[in-house]
């Protein structure tokens, strides 16, 4: 069951409640840093820009729309690297707030201006060098019932890289 959170002044409905469900179908509970945690990191393009369409393109996506409203439009894509969601948002405050939501849910993120790609580490990484961004990871913060059990060992906070 999903509980919104307290409105602050930007509307949640079922379009929020329907991209979460994606993120949760997508991105499990891995936490691992997208770039397998070893060696230096190139310095990243930066972020890519325009509508979900055009970022589709760039990340060689044929995007398979599933949510489009005012606050945000999501499409599912699948490439040679793996399936991922790709999200765009209208305001950088509704993009932060849906994905400090997400994050309770753990999983990696490709956060660029108002857009953010949620997938596999693996993915992520490999989205991250047509689209540039930044890479962010969580872990759940609770374990939940989805018949896995889960742990809270090893949790690892948040990450930015």
């Amino acid at each position: 069951m999903a509980i919104q959170p307290e409105s602050r002044g930007v509307r949640h409905g079922g379009a929020t409640a329907l991209v979460l469900a994606g993120l949760l179908l997508l991105a499990g509970c891995n936490a691992e840093p997208a770039d397998g945690g070893g060696g230096e990191r190139p310095t990243p393009e930066p972020a890519a820009t325009g509508t979900l369409e055009q970022l589709a393109r760039k990340a060689s996506c044929d995007p398979n729309v599933q949510t489009d409203a005012a606050e945000l439009r999501q499409a599912n894509c699948t490439t040679d690297e793996g399936r991922y969601v790709l999200t765009t948002f209208a305001t950088d405050r509704g993009l932060r707030e849906w994905i400090n939501e997400a994050k309770d849910y753990g999983g990696s993120y490709l956060v660029g201006r108002q857009w953010v790609a949620v997938g596999d580490p693996d993915v992520v990484a490999a989205l991250r060098g047509r689209l540039g961004g930044t890479v962010e990871t969580a872990s759940p913060h609770h374990s939940g019932d989805s018949g896995g059990g889960g742990s809270e060992d090893g949790h690892s906070g948040h990450h930015k890289s």
